[in-house]
């Protein structure tokens, strides 16, 4: 677990997503999902974290709410049949997903946080923000996804519980990159499925050193 106690609410969240792992989820207007989270969600923006990753130089990776997806399977890249960590020519990629009982958290070169922190309740967004932001010694690659989801909760809520602007992202994980001023922070919000904003790399140490007050986003 982070850092610092979830609230009553995000503990609640957790033993939901448990459930849901074991039992799958309802989604609206459709058939009830009996193998939930399957889907690789870094597979949309392969390319682009390919890219980030050598010019970072990345070798080890922690997957921050991994879900179900699995690194070492082959077929994530369908024109070469690589695995994702063959795909992105890393060394060593940890895994920690509450929902499953998976915790492998440690010090690594990245962290990426694709497709969760909407599913984090608002007021615990600072604390997963600050324990992810943590484990990273180079870089972290986050998607947001900005729009309600399909899926469903248990209690009827929809999964995506804190759905906020790009900007209200931007602002928040801003406040908090402060704190670790060295960590180059990749940040995209998905406004819906085929579109989104995507911020530029950043870092702290970056508005220290320029010459000005002014902090453009």
């Amino acid at each position: 677990m982070p850092t610092h106690s979830l609230s009553i609410k995000g503990e609640a969240l957790i033993e939901m997503y448990k459930g849901i792992a074991q039992e799958g989820h309802d989604r609206i207007g459709d058939e009830r999902v009996k193998h939930p989270f399957s889907y690789f969600n870094l597979r949309k923006m392969k390319t682009l974290a390919k890219k980030i990753f050598r010019e970072n130089n990345v070798s080890t990776v922690l997957d921050y709410g991994s879900g179900a997806a699995d690194w070492e399977k082959k077929g994530f890249d369908e024109e070469t049949n690589l695995s994702a960590i063959e795909y992105f020519e890393l060394e060593k990629v940890y895994l920690y997903e509450p929902g499953r009982e998976i915790d492998e958290r440690q010090k690594v070169d990245c962290v990426v946080c694709i497709d969760v922190l909407e599913h984090i309740f608002i007021c615990d967004i600072p604390i997963l923000i600050r324990d992810m932001l943590s484990y990273s010694s180079r870089l972290a690659l986050l998607n947001i996804a900005c729009y309600p989801a399909q899926a469903l909760l248990p209690n009827g809520d929809n999964a995506h519980v804190t759905v906020r602007s790009p900007f209200w992202w931007k602002g928040v994980i801003d406040s908090i990159c402060i704190e670790f001023p060295s960590v180059n922070i990749f940040l995209g919000c998905t406004l819906n499925r085929t579109s989104g904003k995507l911020f530029n790399i950043w870092k702290a140490d970056c508005w220290q050193e320029s010459d000005s007050f002014v902090v453009d986003l």
